[in-house]
């Protein structure tokens, strides 16, 4: 036993101030690279990778329980239902006021040299607009047939060449009576290659002349078969199309009253047709932002009043218009310390109210609003409740709010606190169901993340393991620097602590050793 204490003390003694410097030195090292690992880990994933491997790997062989395995097979409906609604709710949905890719999107990167759009994005478009555009019976004419390649075309030269030639397809040869290729032409150059508002307009123009004659024919036939019923089902999607880009012209060209007349006609035409696509569209948010620029209120209520019901899938632009509304009966004269002397008043707790509705709904718009955070272009496509819908619905109704004097204060002084009335973690909402979880890798997809930091709700909570690395990394840091400039001292301080260390075990030697005979002990030692 001595012999083994006298042997340590002379390694402790022949160990030189350069071995702890490398030492330390490299604990240091180590740890910060575990750190960087770990932290670029987090910030791609949203977990730590040392806690990932030890749930998934390292508590099976531990006999832990698996938690993706349901402890209990009778699952609740009431559990089912709100997987459902959190899957409905990640899904993706068409800008209703998205931008036009040549005289808006393509200017941008002219100018910036910057994509405002993703691949995933304008994956999605592509996407759209072969089930808008498109139809089954296409092949049986030339022209549609090269339109339908042309939408699945990913190279936009080889889209816009493929536009014009089917228009000389179309003008080389007598007008087909049953085809919509001319329209879905002039669609495609209007979005893409019109530089200017006007001059996508004038092709618009053109495409609603060519969409409202194949609209009419194929309404005659559609009774006469399958084949005639998805022709008609397409020229409607088209026409519908067409009338909706023409109001958002007339809309971007300052002529807005006209702009709301065609957009009420077209509500009228989406609520008197059937076809499920058509409500994808989303036509009354449109109109609800061209009223507010009118600051027609009356109209904007009763538009609230229709589409903000239960049953219908609730957005940003419904919420925050509700609370825009409501802001502006007490804006003007709020006053946060009046408030809190006298307490709010039944108007202002409405409005309070609404504001906490829409933030539960979408955390994400109040920093926009109050230019907290700077703006991007919107993408073509949003989540509802994600950043994505936050930017889009904030791009156009910015102006709306500072028009509304007081009503951004209001919204400064109010927004933060319907966080207080979530609960947390977030396994049940309060107005809403749960904010979905699967927003952030979404948003991710649709946003350009090399130059926009996209908003995140809630915000994570460093992991133990980063936390805890990032204090190895530093203490180790720390000690190798004191070894080097203090070598002496910080040997005196190394042996000290050792023998420190060791100090418990050598008195359970000692112990052990007056307690066991003397030859039992020199046997177990050979041993």
């Amino acid at each position: 036993m001595f012999g083994t204490e006298s042997s340590l003390s002379m390694f402790l003694n022949t160990l030189t101030p350069k071995f702890y410097v490398a030492l330390t030195g490299t604990s240091s090292l180590i740890s910060g690279l575990i750190l960087i690992f770990e932290w670029w880990y987090f910030r791609k994933y949203g977990t730590s990778f040392i806690e990932q491997v030890s749930v998934s790997h390292l508590r099976p062989l531990l006999g832990g329980v698996d938690s993706s395995t349901p402890s209990n097979s009778n699952t609740s409906n009431g559990e089912a239902d709100s997987n459902r609604q959190s899957v409905s709710e990640c899904k993706v949905w068409r800008n209703p006021l998205n931008l036009f890719r040549g005289a808006e999107y393509n200017r941008y990167t002219w100018v910036t040299g910057r994509e405002p759009l993703t691949y995933y994005d304008m994956n999605l478009s592509a996407q759209d607009h072969q089930t808008f555009f498109t139809c089954d019976s296409d092949h049986l004419r030339p022209a549609d047939a090269i339109m339908q390649k042309a939408w699945r075309e990913r190279n936009p030269q080889a889209r816009i060449a493929a536009a014009h030639e089917a228009l000389e397809l179309e003008e080389s040869s007598k007008p087909l009576l049953s085809s919509c290729s001319c329209a879905t032409a002039y669609i495609l150059l209007a979005e893409e290659e019109a530089t200017t508002i006007m001059e996508a307009e004038r092709l618009f123009k053109q495409a609603l002349k060519a969409g409202d004659g194949c609209y009419r024919r194929s309404q005659q036939l559609q009774h006469h078969g399958t084949q005639y019923e998805a022709q008609h089902r397409r020229d409607t999607n088209v026409l519908v199309y067409i009338k909706r880009r023409l109001a958002m012209c007339s809309r971007k060209l300052g002529r807005t009253r006209e702009a709301v007349k065609m957009m009420r006609d077209l509500c009228v035409f989406q609520l008197m047709k059937e076809f499920p696509l058509l409500s994808m569209f989303n036509i009354h948010e449109n109109l609800l932002e061209s009223l507010l620029e009118l600051q027609n209120y009356a109209d904007v209520q009763a538009v609230l009043a229709k589409y903000d019901d239960i049953s219908l899938p609730k957005s940003a632009t419904i919420c925050y218009t509700a609370a825009l509304l409501k802001a502006r009966a007490v804006s003007d004269k709020f006053s946060p310390e009046a408030a809190s002397r006298r307490g709010l008043s039944t108007a202002e707790m409405n409005a309070v109210e609404a504001i906490h509705r829409a933030v539960e709904f979408n955390p994400h718009v109040p920093k926009y609003l109050l230019e907290m955070k700077s703006l991007i272009l919107p993408p073509e496509h949003i989540l509802k409740r994600g950043d994505s819908e936050a930017i889009a619905y904030a791009f156009f109704h910015l102006q709306h709010w500072k028009r509304v004097e007081g009503a951004l204060n209001l919204l400064h002084c109010t927004w933060e606190g319907t966080f207080r009335m979530i609960p947390y973690p977030l396994e049940k909402g309060h107005l809403f169901y749960p904010y979905p979880i699967c927003t952030e890798t979404a948003d991710r997809e649709l946003l350009p993340t090399v130059f926009h930091e996209v908003s995140v709700y809630p915000k994570k909570e460093l992991p133990f393991f980063i936390l805890f690395t990032a204090g190895l990394c530093s203490f180790t840091a720390m000690l190798a620097l004191l070894t080097h400039q203090f070598p002496e001292l910080m040997g005196v301080f190394a042996k000290a602590f050792l023998s420190t260390l060791f100090a418990p075990l050598n008195f359970i030697m000692e112990k052990v050793e007056s307690i066991l005979p003397s030859s039992l002990w020199h046997q177990l030692t050979r041993i």
